[in-house]
């Protein structure tokens, strides 16, 4: 079998945990506050008055669904991100130095000495109320892994109503089956529970699939708290080394996975 770097393919989206943790460290700045300033340097929002439709507005809550940020504000105004491959949220205290040039920054809100920055969006939009509830994108995503209770329910039939056929690492990856999982979640999921990825969803008994999603779950809420995928990765990222679990002489294989080619990481051995 034949081993393909990583640089190979796409880069890796935010998962739903990065995306948890940013909400984590936002809301005790910005949540039932009013931004002291709220600014978007970026040219693409001279138009949209955002300072002005948001002045002397309290940010309500801050949340997050699979991969999407929300910050709520009064009067049923949303400001709604999605990252994708190129976006970051970070919290910094005022003075220190920006870990990206000042014109990647989208928006800025500051709260005494407290600065959250979204930089590169590349979905950051004001939304109102009707508009984020009637949104065809949210309202086709699947349940969050990482809401308060996981409906495991909803996530089989959402499975079930998919192509048998689809490979279940690919399915799991799909945002209105399960929202936050990501490429990285998805192999270690398929790894910790046993399940070849590769296996068509219909060959895979409800069980089974319960069994991915409850491996990531417990390790994406400790990401979520405290940011630190590394330390949670048995598999992601290893091809041609020995599998951490049946070691040599089986070794981790790498392919790209579904219409946008996920590197997929797993054991031929001990995943069959």
């Amino acid at each position: 079998m034949r081993y393909w770097g990583c640089s190979a393919y796409p880069e890796r989206v935010p998962e739903g945990d990065t995306i948890h943790y940013a909400a984590n460290r936002i809301r005790p700045v910005l949540a039932g506050h009013v931004p002291d300033e709220l600014r978007t340097p970026h040219p693409r929002f001279a138009r949209d008055r955002w300072e002005e439709r948001l002045a002397g507005r309290a940010v309500e809550s801050v949340d997050a669904h699979g991969k999407h940020l929300f910050l709520r504000f009064e009067g049923g105004l949303t400001i709604h991100s999605h990252l994708r491959m190129t976006g970051s949220w970070r919290v910094l205290a005022e003075g220190r130095r920006w870990p990206r040039p000042a014109r990647a920054a989208w928006l800025v809100a500051r709260r005494e000495d407290q600065q959250v920055v979204q930089f590169n969006g590349p979905v950051l939009e004001l939304m109102t109320a009707g508009r984020v509830r009637f949104d065809q994108r949210l309202a086709a995503l699947g349940p969050d892994i990482l809401a308060p209770e996981l409906d495991e329910g909803r996530f089989l039939r959402r499975l079930r109503e998919d192509d048998p056929t689809r490979p279940i690492g690919d399915a799991v990856l799909d945002q209105r089956t399960i929202a936050g999982i990501g490429n990285m979640w998805k192999a270690e999921g398929c790894f910790a529970a046993r399940i070849d990825p590769w296996r068509a969803v219909g060959a895979v008994s409800n069980a089974e699939a319960l069994a991915i999603v409850r491996e990531c779950r417990p390790r994406m809420q400790r990401s979520a708290l405290d940011g630190n995928q590394t330390r949670l990765k048995r598999i992601y990222g290893r091809a041609g080394l020995p599998c951490p679990r049946c070691a040599p002489p089986a070794l981790v294989a790498v392919r790209g996975q579904g219409d946008d080619n996920r590197p997929t990481y797993w054991c031929p051995r001990c995943q069959t």
